[in-house]
């Protein structure tokens, strides 16, 4: 069995099935309710820090680790990446806990922990908390997403080039990002060019190029998921609509949905205060159920 480190907040190497390291950090010993947070495709633990130290602050175990391929998480040798691989390494870091977490999956992570609570196992899971993600999503959405990921693959020159292009993806955010906040999402190259920190072949793996075919399987395990959700929508939102959110709510009438009305996509970056105060909310509901209790709100 694989055992993270129990210390007040460290950050480990866990070895994957395939020998793959992956970096995970941990705030807050074992012995507290657990959660286990897996970002978006293309970001990192990093996307967690504010909710994250808001929670364990509270008490609560918060975990969070970089996706293979992603952050501080080793790059896959020869560039294949595959769903299977990321729904396994979800699964291990959700068995290496003594308690049986409460997953807080972004986009890609929510996905993942749906597949792994609706098909795969059951048991991985207390609850879940899908984070702007639904078994169908809007294309449109993704695909700006996408094109971000794909532009500049010579890199960047400066640290404000970066700055200049984040300014731009996510105006409503206002101000410029510094250089201590841009150093964990960039590589410096051996030409001296910044490039972001994800592996450039995720952008050809079956997650980008076979995305969509994905959906009836995540739609039928979404049906057969039978621990508590909560699914967590951004108002301003382009890759969850209500149309997505009314489909998911009638494959998982038990579901609870809130919409943060000001937040986009990027939901915990854009509204963290009401972010982190939903999920303890809702957290807060689940105490007394067991490993083995089905819906218990």
């Amino acid at each position: 069995m694989v055992t993270i480190s129990t210390t007040e907040e460290t950050v480990s190497r866990v070895t994957a099935v395939d020998g793959l390291g992956l970096a995970v950090e941990v705030r807050q010993p074992a012995g507290v309710p657990t959660l286990l947070f897996a970002h978006g495709f293309g970001q990192t633990r990093g996307a967690w820090r504010g909710a994250a130290t808001a929670l364990a602050a509270e008490g609560y175990r918060c975990v969070t680790f970089d996706a293979r391929g992603h952050g501080e998480s080793d790059r896959v040798a020869g560039g294949e990446y595959h769903m299977e691989q990321f729904i396994g390494d979800l699964r291990l870091l959700a068995h290496a806990e003594l308690h049986r977490p409460i997953l807080v999956g972004a986009s890609m992570g929510g996905l993942l922990g749906l597949m792994l609570a609706g098909e795969i196992d059951p048991e991985a899971f207390r609850a879940l908390v899908l984070v702007d993600i639904t078994p169908r999503w809007e294309t449109a959405g993704v695909e700006r997403i996408l094109a971000f990921m794909q532009a500049h693959p010579d890199g960047f020159a400066s640290y404000a080039e970066v700055a200049d292009e984040i300014a731009r993806y996510l105006p409503h955010r206002g101000g410029r990002k510094s250089e201590d906040q841009l150093r964990p999402l960039l590589r410096e190259g051996s030409d001296g060019r910044l490039r972001w920190h994800w592996d450039p072949a995720l952008l050809g793996g079956d997650l980008v190029r076979e995305s969509e075919r994905y959906q009836p399987r995540l739609m039928a395990s979404a049906a057969k998921v039978r621990v508590p959700v909560l699914l967590l929508s951004g108002g301003r939102s382009d890759v969850v609509s209500r149309d997505t959110v009314d489909e998911f709510l009638k494959l998982a009438p038990h579901a609870e949905h809130v919409e943060l009305p000001r937040a986009t996509h990027m939901v915990a970056g854009d509204a963290n205060d009401a972010f982190t105060r939903e999920i303890a909310r809702f957290v807060g509901r689940l105490s007394g159920a067991g490993r083995g209790d089905a819906v218990a709100l």
